[in-house]
């Protein structure tokens, strides 16, 4: 099947549902219809209103994963306080993605976790996922996280 035809369906695989949702993608309306419809409420819960399409959603998502004129992808500082579990972050030169006390270290060549250490108390982390996504999470999404970044 060719692939990045508009209007036709790409499969895409992810580690986790939490790589997924940091590269600025949502649940597959089609193949994970009761994720899809459980995002649709939390980001209607998180951003005011009713459920929206996927369309809207994604033209959302589609602007957050922005880039500056060198093509590096702009990240938004929040503070770690605020941080909900499925979260990916900068932690130094590494993406990590926030799961309960720690950060664990992902490693996109290899795709897997590796390295935990203990999340940060306080100031602020320069956040990779789409902040639209991060106010679903914190608006109560269960993300699906690989075991062994817990």
């Amino acid at each position: 099947m060719a692939q990045w035809h508009p209007k036709r369906y790409t499969p895409l695989f992810f580690l986790d549902e939490a790589v997924a949702l940091a590269a600025g993608h949502r649940p597959c309306a089609e193949c994970r219809h009761r994720a899809f419809t459980a995002f649709a409420g939390a980001w209607a819960a998180a951003h005011g209103g009713e459920p929206r399409y996927a369309p809207e959603m994604d033209a959302v998502l589609h602007a957050e994963r922005r880039r500056d004129r060198h093509g590096t992808r702009l990240l938004t500082a929040m503070p770690w306080a605020d941080l909900p579990d499925g979260v990916f972050v900068m932690d130094g030169e590494d993406p990590a993605v926030v799961a309960g006390d720690q950060l664990t270290r992902y490693d996109a060549i290899s795709n897997a976790y590796g390295a935990h250490r203990p999340r940060p108390r306080s100031g602020a982390a320069a956040v990779i996922t789409p902040p639209s996504t991060v106010a679903v999470l914190r608006a109560g999404y269960p993300v699906q996280i690989a075991d062994e970044a817990r």
